[in-house]
């Protein structure tokens, strides 16, 4: 196999164009704030520059990335800043005319459910759906067996149906 690496800004760039949507996806799904998910993607591409890591194949890479995402939201939760910003203050990115975000929106009632989703179904259901990541890749990616990723997936699913149910779409 080919050994790929951090070597020149180019392949940097091709990174990061290959990338950066998945990354801004996964903290975005974590962290229901476009502010937050911009200083994620930020931190986690910092990350990946300092580790000049050489990876085995791009599969390895997208795992890293992964893997390095949810590490950066899960530390982004725990710390100060976050523990005492205003949670009454709106995203001033609501209602905004960008495009992308306008696309965002025509999904945002399911996103919405899928946020209230506490975190461990949250991120299987995301990497399941919306990466389209087999079940033994999100296993690899997020550190647990496949048989726990099956079951946080049934389970996931079953409570958005009934959050789907209780006001947002009827399914």
């Amino acid at each position: 196999m080919t050994e790929l690496s951090l070597r020149t800004r180019e392949s940097f760039d091709a990174v990061m164009r290959k990338y950066a949507d998945m990354v801004y996806r996964l903290a975005y799904s974590r962290t229901g704030s476009t502010f937050d998910a911009d200083d994620i993607l930020q931190e986690v591409f910092l990350r990946y520059i300092r580790a000049d890591k050489t990876y085995n194949d791009e599969e390895h890479r997208k795992s890293w990335l992964i893997r390095i995402t949810i590490n950066c939201t899960r530390s982004f939760a725990s710390s100060a800043w976050n523990r005492h910003k205003d949670l009454s203050e709106p995203d001033e990115n609501e209602g905004s005319e960008d495009p992308a975000l306008k696309a965002a929106e025509t999904k945002s009632d399911v996103m919405n459910a899928l946020l209230e989703l506490p975190e461990k179904y949250r991120t299987v259901i995301y990497l399941f759906y919306y990466e389209d990541m087999s079940i033994s890749e999100i296993a690899r990616s997020v550190g647990i067996t496949e048989t726990n990723v099956k079951t946080r997936l049934s389970r996931g699913r079953d409570m958005l149906k009934e959050k789907l149910k209780g006001g947002y779409i009827d399914v």
